[in-house]
């Protein structure tokens, strides 16, 4: 793969050394491009003639494609809490039902989970261990009146990757929902939904997939959506929604019951051609470029003697690189990072981290070493 010619994609790297993907990342060329390709058309035509909608539908099916999933159980969500929030709200929940979680979980996939709170639905929280959650205590965690088990695929202030095939696994056993919030694996590390046994998954595209925000993907398994009432109705909801002169308010079979109304069509717009980079340079290249930046990273890190946080277990390991000091401050090493060498990295919950991309070049990865502070 000609990781250089890649670059092209991305002009920021004209103008910083950009570390932080997990946070939010710079938009490709391309989707730019295809936002404004939106913008263009809808200027000079309106809506006429624009094949705007089987544009989205097409991106529909890219979506799909990336997650191994069907096209009718793929559909756009604003963000990654719109696609959580429609899980919470929209199951049958009895007083006593509890959700197992992670204590560590980005707000996202928590909130919506505590707002159920005052329906006596108990929100139950494994500890991190050293940067881990290991699968066992997770699996331990649930019993009869456990309903959904809620975890990231990969942990936002660690990195730390969750076993998702093997946790699937005994969520079918044990009769549970697995709810999957992907944002910071989606666009670096497979998903693979059917294998993965994910009953819902939630992910906005402007970390890994280097989409604009506002724009998201939103899974939920053909077999459980008539379990998932929708929560947020309107007239796309329905099976005739083109009726716009006879009410007949019957949720629609497929996944487009969750949808309310009119798309964010220049999200989407942008997301696609977001997609269609990721799968033309192909997932798995990404990811194990992703741990080969990352492991050189960490390699020198160690050396300078910085304490590494992610754990570098082979199937734990991810794109996020969560680091510390014992001298220095971690916040006056970001700004003046950013300040002085336009290097860009993020201070998460008392660490450095650290977030490279596929088009992070080796020398931006050592000069990151270089320029912190000595131990």
């Amino acid at each position: 793969m000609d990781w250089e010619a890649i670059r092209d994609e991305f002009p920021i790297t004209r103008n910083y050394n950009y570390q932080n993907h997990a946070g939010v990342a710079p938009v490709s060329k391309r989707a730019a491009e295809a936002g404004k390709e939106y913008f263009d058309l809808s200027r000079d035509n309106c809506y006429l003639g624009s094949g705007f909608y089987r544009r989205a539908e097409e991106v529909r099916h890219l979506a799909a494609k990336l997650i191994n999933a069907n096209v009718d159980e793929v559909t756009f969500v604003k963000n990654t809490s719109e696609g959580i929030s429609m899980v919470a709200n929209g199951l049958a929940w009895k007083s006593g039902d509890n959700i197992v979680t992670a204590n560590v979980e980005f707000p996202a996939n928590m909130y919506p989970w505590m707002n159920l709170q005052s329906r006596g639905v108990q929100v139950r929280t494994v500890i991190e261990e050293n940067g881990r959650i290991p699968i066992e205590p997770l699996i331990e965690a649930i019993d009869s009146r456990t309903r959904v088990v809620a975890i990231s695929s990969v942990q936002f202030a660690s990195g730390f990757r969750t076993d998702l095939e093997t946790l699937g696994k005994h969520c079918v056993k044990k009769g549970v929902f697995l709810c999957v919030d992907a944002i910071q694996s989606l666009g670096a590390m497979p998903i693979d939904v059917k294998a993965m046994h994910i009953d819902f998954l939630s992910a906005d595209g402007h970390k890994w997939l280097c989409a604009p925000e506002g724009i998201g993907i939103f899974y939920v398994s053909k077999p459980i959506q008539g379990h998932l009432r929708p929560s947020c109705v309107g007239w796309m909801s329905v099976k005739n929604p083109q009726q716009f002169d006879h009410y007949n308010f019957e949720f629609a079979d497929t996944i487009k019951r969750f949808d309310s109304g009119a798309y964010n069509l220049p999200g989407i717009f942008a997301l696609g051609a977001a997609i269609e980079l990721t799968l033309e340079i192909g997932v798995e290249n990404i990811c194990r470029r992703l741990l080969f930046l990352t492991d050189r990273m960490v390699e020198g890190l160690r050396d300078k003697g910085y304490r590494v946080f992610s754990s570098r277990e082979r199937h734990e390991a991810s794109s996020i690189v969560a680091f510390s000091s014992d001298l220095h401050n971690h916040d006056e090493i970001q700004r003046h990072l950013q300040a002085e060498h336009r290097l860009v990295i993020a201070a998460r919950k008392g660490k450095l981290r650290a977030s490279p991309h596929y088009y992070t070049s080796t020398k931006e990865i050592d000069q990151l070493v270089e320029l912190l502070p000595k131990h």
